[in-house]
């Protein structure tokens, strides 16, 4: 299978997530932030394993330093391409001079710490941060942003940034529990207009393997859909997170599936669950006939309660 391609870009299937590296993160994550030296070791095998894309954001924490040291160290710098995203801007911002500020120095601050001239790929952390794309825009003909583009939350808000014509990616979630984005025709729309999409929300934030006795009450009600979802694995003698992972490599026109590790265990196991391909129709079937349309309050985690 070719590596998709964004303007002169060829990007892997795998794009590896580092939230981890810069602060815990998962409603299932029991191991916490990964150390320096792990968090390295994590990206060296991704990269002997052919991933060449990272995601990180300057709210990660302390994820950009670390994946700009390690890039650094391992003499990667120049050899793979990192994702990154613009500090949050507040909803209520409208003073065009403002957002300039806060922007600019964001993109600068991501510049330093990932040790890079130029951000390959930038885009903004919130779909309603998208009315200052102008700023984006004018750091990229200074050459401080190669690409422009927004990590979205609804179809609604995709398509008017796709249709557009002002971004070359999206940043999605897309997972066995929401089909959202493919139900809407997000990833045809995009593929027509050449926009990449990177798939992030591989396991809703490890939701898809918290025991039942550990989800918390308002998450209830996706109890028996991961049921179902442990049943079809079970019948096709996989276990979950390899049904999860190659469901979504399977999606039409998804340009690179986003999964974070938080060991080098995981990493190579995610390699080792690209290399065996897609799911087989019948599966990927059997996984969109067991899952209802469930509600955002289930779907979006910026909607969960405290937890």
């Amino acid at each position: 299978m070719g590596k998709p391609q964004i303007s002169d870009l060829k990007l892997s299937r795998l794009m590896l997530g580092t939230v981890q590296f810069g602060l815990p993160y998962g409603i299932a994550n029991r191991s916490g932030q990964p150390s320096y030296e792990t968090a390295r070791s994590i990206i060296s095998a991704a990269h002997e394993g052919g991933v060449n894309c990272f995601d990180t954001a300057a709210g990660y924490g302390t994820s950009e330093e670390v994946i700009g040291r390690a890039l650094m160290e391992l003499g990667l710098t120049d050899k793979v391409t990192v994702v990154t995203k613009v500090i949050h801007l507040p909803d209520e911002l409208s003073a065009t001079q403002t957002a300039k500020k806060i922007i600019t120095k964001s993109v600068c601050n991501s510049r330093k710490c990932l040790r890079l001239e130029t951000l390959a790929v930038c885009l903004f952390h919130k779909e309603e941060n998208f009315r200052h794309v102008e700023v984006l825009l004018k750091l990229k003909e200074k050459g401080l942003v190669r690409r422009v583009g927004v990590s979205v939350m609804t179809p609604e808000a995709c398509f008017r940034i796709i249709t557009s014509g002002l971004v070359e990616a999206v940043q999605v979630p897309a997972n066995v529990f929401d089909r959202r984005f493919i139900g809407a025709g997000v990833f045809r729309e995009a593929k027509k207009r050449g926009v990449a999409v990177f798939v992030r929300s591989v396991y809703l934030q490890g939701l898809i393997f918290l025991p039942d006795e550990e989800t918390p009450p308002e998450l209830s009600a996706i109890i028996p859909v991961r049921r179902r979802i442990q049943s079809i694995a079970h019948e096709a003698r996989i276990n979950v997170n390899e049904l999860a992972v190659r469901y979504v490599f399977s999606i039409p026109g998804a340009t690179s599936v986003l999964v974070g590790v938080e060991s080098l265990e995981q990493m190579r196991q995610n390699l080792f669950l690209l290399s065996k391909g897609p799911l087989e129709a019948d599966l990927m079937k059997a996984v969109d006939e067991a899952v209802p349309d469930l509600p955002d309050s289930i779907l979006m985690p910026n909607k969960w309660p405290n937890i």
